[in-house]
């Protein structure tokens, strides 16, 4: 699993959840989870969750820590496994910045200080399977009551390379598991 964190800010409207957005756009090939902050405003013709779409739901923020993670060869039930561990490891690694707060997890979504603070997607191409995963980094522009990295004063930068880290490291030891069991007869 290779990580990488863009110095640039970039734009979210949905439409870099498609397979080797990573690869054609930041040369990062295979597996891979690339973070970045910027603005997310993604439009009913770029929604992939069908409830949202059916409540028609905005999606949008001014300023999000964006993660885009591609896995080749699985299937949707892995991404969405793959984006509740993700949901897991974004909590415990805030909490590990800020060990007086307490973030409550609902499936792939994070709450604390009485607002949203996350919003996630997992779907599947014919070739991979696809997460996208962002966090408030300001609550400006949210279409919900929202809480952000701002109200915590952690630092996005710092927080990405932190999960960047363990996503890499939890992938690899998880792959590493699958290779030292031996079959059953």
């Amino acid at each position: 699993m290779k990580f990488k964190f863009l110095d640039n800010k970039l734009a979210y409207d949905g439409t870099q959840l498609v397979s080797l957005y990573a690869y054609l756009n930041h040369g990062v090939l295979g597996d891979s989870m690339i973070a970045f902050e910027g603005p997310c405003s993604v439009s009913f013709d770029h929604m992939v969750d069908g409830e949202d779409l059916l409540a028609k739901s905005e999606i949008r923020g001014s300023h999000m820590l964006h993660f885009i993670v591609e896995e080749f060869g699985r299937n949707l039930e892995f991404a969405v496994t793959r984006q509740r561990l993700l949901a897991c490891i974004v909590k415990e690694e805030i909490e590990r910045l800020r060990s007086d707060l307490k973030i409550q997890r609902d499936g792939d979504d994070l709450f604390w200080l009485d607002g949203k603070a996350s919003i996630s997607i997992a779907t599947s191409s014919p070739v991979s399977c696809l997460i996208h995963f962002a966090i408030n980094i300001s609550n400006e522009g949210t279409p919900v009551k929202t809480s952000c990295l701002q109200d915590l004063q952690i630092k996005p930068a710092a927080l990405a390379m932190a999960i960047g880290e363990r996503w890499s490291k939890e992938v690899a030891t998880i792959k590493e598991a699958t290779c030292k069991v031996r079959w059953v007869k």
